[in-house]
């Protein structure tokens, strides 16, 4: 059984989830902003499918109601840190392609790379009051990718936009479920712990 939560300590990450709702949906707001710039700008379909990718988190999971607070907030950090550099990736593939041609998206992509990794600073804090140890980033990071053709690159950073705003939503919904009053990060599954 986890110790009872010091009154200081429940309001401090009771404010830091409400920070962090309100920073996931400004940056899910923001991605779905520069999706719909990035589809227009690359020639692409916005219903295109686009098989799951190497090296993109995705979203989705199994048992979410099983997953402890600290599960929840290990695979966030894991998953931002990805988009991270998937983010720099693609920022630094849209210069060689159109170099100022278009800077406009080039400045949406900096500015939701800047979003995600103070995300990912943010979920740090989370953990840090959670007085969990952060993992370190070796490995966090997709593997240096395969060099892919133009339309390839393309392709994977509309998948890496869509993954990413299904990531936001779900980060709203975790950290909904760990600003609970009743709920401690550490605390078995099922105890508070319901979508």
């Amino acid at each position: 059984m986890a110790a009872a939560e010091s009154p200081s300590a429940a309001l401090r990450r009771r404010d830091l989830c409400s920070r962090g709702i309100r920073l996931a949906g400004k940056m899910r707001a923001d991605v779905v902003d520069l999706l719909d710039a990035y589809v227009e700008q690359q020639g692409l379909d916005a219903s295109a499918s686009v098989a799951a990718m190497e090296g993109v988190p995705l979203a989705a999971v199994e048992r979410w109601d099983e997953q402890t607070g600290t599960q929840r907030l290990l695979e966030n950090l894991a998953a931002y840190r990805a988009f991270r550099a998937l983010l720099a990736q693609m920022l630094e593939e849209q210069r060689e392609q159109l170099g100022e041609a278009d800077a406009g998206l080039g400045r949406a992509l900096a500015a939701v790379l800047l979003q995600v990794s103070a995300f990912a600073y943010h979920l740090e804090e989370l953990l840090r009051l959670e007085s969990r140890g952060i993992p370190g980033e070796e490995g966090d990071g997709p593997p240096p990718p395969p060099r892919l053709s133009l339309f390839e690159q393309k392709l994977r950073g509309l998948g890496v936009l869509r993954e990413l705003a299904q990531w936001a939503v779900r980060s709203v919904r975790d950290l909904r479920q760990l600003g609970k009053p009743s709920s401690a990060a550490g605390t078995a599954p099922g105890l508070a712990e319901s979508p």
